[in-house]
């Protein structure tokens, strides 16, 4: 989890960077491109036989939703406070669970309404609607979080059938075009300076990935998704002292609603299983 919480802060950093002269399409670009080849450095290693698959519907589907939630979380970072974007994200939770309920027909127990009513009221206190601090940047980043919530529905279906490398694989190489088309209508050529962020965007997004993997196979999730909330006050931080940026203590406040109603509902299921 620490090197999770790390791959999400340089990640986030990066974002940042080049949205200073790359669009957000650009950088998803690049993102996929280092992707697929990473990918294909390890299928090497552990077998090209893993991706034959017979849900090519279910990876379009997938990956149409992650690119919308990859759009949002790397829009809102040009425009937003780091932590208000983390925060937002950390909504996908309550969408995750409602798209279960009408998806995947997955009850919701006492425990998992509470942790809806705690996340939207958490959102609303980040959002504050009718205080004049609402931005499109935010509604981009609540889309995101929409989009992931979706695309882990579909993930949870994947895993029945397909690996993790053929999951990551498909949504490297589906996700390519989705950037490449409106970077080559608006291009812009990156910066020799840029492109150590370009790099370093595309390594930790699949550093996250897999130490996050990494993190549940090795401990419950009453554990790690709590460390995974350790990154609101550590991109605030991040955001302080690099960027200046001031901690909003709105935001705190409305994470700590949604970080409390996700520990209980964990904690039910835990006890529950």
């Amino acid at each position: 989890m620490s090197g999770a919480l790390l791959s999400f802060m340089l990640m986030a950093i990066s974002g940042r960077e080049l949205s200073h002269s790359l669009t957000t399409y650009q950088i998803l670009f690049f993102r996929s491109v280092i992707g697929v080849l990473v990918i294909s450095i390890l299928l090497s290693r552990s077998g090209w036989q893993q991706i034959k698959t017979q849900r090519l519907k279910t990876h379009w589907l997938r990956n149409i939703a992650h690119y919308a939630g990859q759009y949002g979380w790397f829009y809102g970072l040009a425009f937003i406070p780091l932590a208000e974007v983390i925060a937002i994200e950390f909504t996908t939770p309550v969408w995750t669970a409602l798209l279960a309920f009408f998806l995947l027909k997955e009850r919701l127990t006492g425990a998992r309404l509470l942790a809806l009513v705690l996340g939207i009221a958490g959102l609303l206190l980040i959002l504050r609607p009718g205080a004049g601090v609402l931005q499109p940047a935010a509604f981009a980043v609540l889309g995101g979080a929409l989009g992931y919530a979706f695309s882990y529905i579909q993930t949870k279906s994947l895993t029945r059938t397909d690996t993790p490398l053929c999951i990551l694989f498909y949504m490297t190489l589906m996700q390519l075009p989705f950037g490449l088309v409106p970077s080559v209508l608006n291009w812009t050529t990156p910066a020799a300076e840029t492109l150590p962020w370009i790099v370093l965007v595309g390594l930790t997004a699949m550093s996250a990935h897999f130490c996050m993997a990494h993190a549940f196979r090795l401990a419950d999730a009453t554990v790690v998704v709590p460390m995974d909330f350790l990154r609101l006050p550590l991109i605030a931080v991040v955001g302080y002292l690099f960027y200046q940026e001031s901690i909003d203590l709105f935001v705190l406040a409305g994470a700590a609603l949604m970080f409390s109603g996700n520990l209980l509902n964990l904690r039910a299921e835990y006890r529950r299983n």
